[in-house]
């Protein structure tokens, strides 16, 4: 028996976790742009990255670890991906890591941003040696990691168990744009001190990010800097292997939703359940394109319940389905029934209402079988245009 329940806050509620965001001069305007996660205790480190072959720098700082390091310090910084720099790209991590103080135990880096360009080292360095390890500031590195987000990004959990004793877990995170269903672009870093082995922790990570981030999408583009950052200080104690899945879900699941939400410019949030398949591996392929059409998402943007899209979509994916078991819905408003068009004047009212909402869900029962997933998907309008044809500038 255990309880999980949410609390509100930032990692820095957690023993031995101190964060912090400054300005380093990256973004115009003050804004904050480097950050860090510090434990006072070794952590043990697991993390997911992307499936992009063009890796960025940092992952590939990452690898260059042994299989079971562990580490105190996270460096993240924002406005530049450190993406396509070469063999320079690694060089520059090191010699940031090199002139910064000696409490740094195997740092790991973090970056987003601008694809292309060299790490302006020196004003990284100048301004990480001001770091105040004591800080305990999560609001601010939330915002210090942000790209084209319109909001921090956050989610935490305490797990009481049985015994007595508890452990909390919580994350930060940011993305709101090249968001795909494979991983998607983002940072999210989990913070524990719960006592989890640590061969349990890729396998948590893997479990979990199947159904959250690698169920959501906002444009159907994958970046070379993905990452999801597992950190396990262990100072609690306290650990139960079903618990702390189910509270890592809970934690993914949230900051996923969040990223879609928060999708450029989006203005609807859209589960899209897909039931009944033949097995789950196509339920989430004929879910997975609906969360990445483009037809379907301007459609969502212009409050238009046009089924004709969604069909096609599904027919499209090349799922074993059938137009006469074949049941679409718009919450609860069916508009397509088993190869009868049931879309008069009401139904299509009734559906509208559907798409006015900020939030509803789109369920395509395919008749074939009982296997089901849900994706995660937004509309997309002319706001995303303007930030992404702007990007750089």
């Amino acid at each position: 028996m255990f309880l999980i329940f949410p609390i509100k806050g930032y990692i820095d509620q957690i023993d031995g976790f101190f964060c912090d965001g400054i300005h380093a001069n990256l973004k115009a305007n003050k804004e904050k742009d480097l950050g860090f996660i510090y434990s006072d205790t070794l952590c043990e480190v697991e993390a997911l990255f992307t499936s992009n072959t063009f890796k960025a720098a940092p992952l590939k700082h990452y690898a260059l670890y042994p299989t079971n390091f562990k580490t105190n310090f996270v460096l993240i910084n924002a406005k530049n991906a450190n993406a396509m720099t070469g063999k320079q790209g690694i060089k520059n991590i090191n010699t940031i890591f090199s002139s910064l103080n000696n409490k740094f135990i195997n740092p790991i880096m973090s970056s987003t941003g601008v694809i292309g360009n060299h790490l302006p080292i020196d004003k990284i360095i100048t301004s990480a040696n001001t770091f105040d390890l004591s800080a305990k500031n999560g609001e601010s590195l939330s915002h210090a990691i942000m790209t084209t987000d319109a909001y921090a990004k956050t989610s935490m959990y305490e797990v009481k168990l049985e015994d007595g004793s508890s452990f909390k877990i919580g994350a930060i995170a940011k993305g709101a744009g090249m968001i795909n269903p494979n991983l998607a672009t983002m940072l999210c870093f989990i913070c524990t001190n719960a006592s989890i082995p640590k061969k349990h922790m890729k396998e948590a990570l893997k479990k979990a990010s199947h159904s959250t981030f690698n169920a959501i999408s906002v444009d159907g583009d994958t970046s070379t800097n993905d990452t999801i950052m597992l950190l396990s200080n262990k100072k609690s104690n306290s650990y139960n292997k079903e618990a702390f899945q189910e509270a890592l879900h809970l934690v993914m699941h949230d900051i996923a939703i969040l990223m879609v939400r928060d999708g450029e410019g989006a203005k609807k949030s859209v589960a899209f359940e897909v039931i009944n398949a033949i097995n789950e591996k196509e339920a989430q392929t004929a879910a997975k394109a609906l969360s990445n059409s483009l037809l379907v998402k301007t459609a969502l943007f212009g409050e238009d319940p046009n089924f004709g899209r969604i069909a096609s979509t599904i027919g499209a994916s090349q799922i074993q389905c059938c137009e006469e078991q074949l049941i679409i819905s718009y919450n609860n408003v069916v508009v397509f029934k088993k190869g009868e068009i049931v879309f008069d004047k009401d139904v299509e009212e009734q559906a509208l209402e559907v798409l006015k909402n900020n939030e509803f869900k789109i369920t395509c029962d395919i008749g074939l079988g009982n296997a089901k997933f849900t994706a995660y998907g937004c509309d997309l309008g002319h706001k995303y245009i303007e930030i992404n044809a702007d990007y750089r500038t």
